[in-house]
């Protein structure tokens, strides 16, 4: 981003970085605003108008947002189309702030990991699983699986052999996956046969 930036941009950068891979709902007086990529991201899932905000002499970024009461209507789109959702409120009362108003990331929803009603179907289990491969001896491939709930507070883990992991993965139906970003390569090509297809986490 060429130029100087304006202080709240600042701030968002700020707050952005310690939350990558996530769209930060940014929120400013009554709205909460998305900006630059993430604008372009939640005007798509949630059908919503993309527009742009001054930056300074930085120029202008993209900017898509909505009223803070309909967060409970615009959160769920989001996650439902896959995106991990970091909320940022504000927290202070504006009135009374000096300079820029603190704020700061209160919650982290994934499709793995979410408490909302709307996220949630009450006949089916909302798991998250991680995965990590390693290889045993005699170039045996086996693979460790954790699983949890936390609608419900179950979780489970085990070890079986690689070749079982699609179909211990179908019968579970996880939303989200976590796997190490040195194992992403191999753990997509043992995914290539599922029918489903579990938002993936890379950590």
């Amino acid at each position: 981003m060429k130029g100087k930036v304006t202080p709240l941009t600042r701030q968002y950068n700020q707050i952005k970085q310690k939350y990558p891979g996530t769209i930060l709902l940014f929120r400013l007086g009554d709205f909460f605003e998305t900006f630059n990529e993430d604008a372009v991201l939640t005007a798509e899932a949630c059908g919503i108008t993309l527009t742009k905000r001054n930056n300074g002499a930085a120029g202008e970024m993209p900017l898509a947002g909505f009223p803070h009461h309909q967060l409970d209507a615009y959160l769920p789109k989001l996650v439902k189309a896959g995106h991990r959702v970091a909320v940022c409120e504000q927290l202070e009362d504006p009135k009374k702030a000096r300079g820029i108003v603190r704020r700061g990331v209160t919650e982290v929803v994934t499709p793995g990991i979410a408490l909302y009603d709307k996220l949630l179907d009450t006949k089916k289990n909302n798991y998250v699983c991680s995965i990590v491969f390693k290889q045993e001896k005699n170039s045996f491939r086996s693979v460790g699986l954790a699983c949890s709930d936390v609608s419900t507070g179950e979780f489970f883990a085990g070890q079986f052999p690689a070749r079982q992991l699609v179909e211990v993965l179908e019968s579970l139906a996880p939303n989200e996956l976590l796997v190490s970003k040195t194992q992403k390569k191999e753990v997509l090509e043992e995914l290539e046969l599922l029918s489903i297809e579990p938002s993936m986490t890379r950590l």
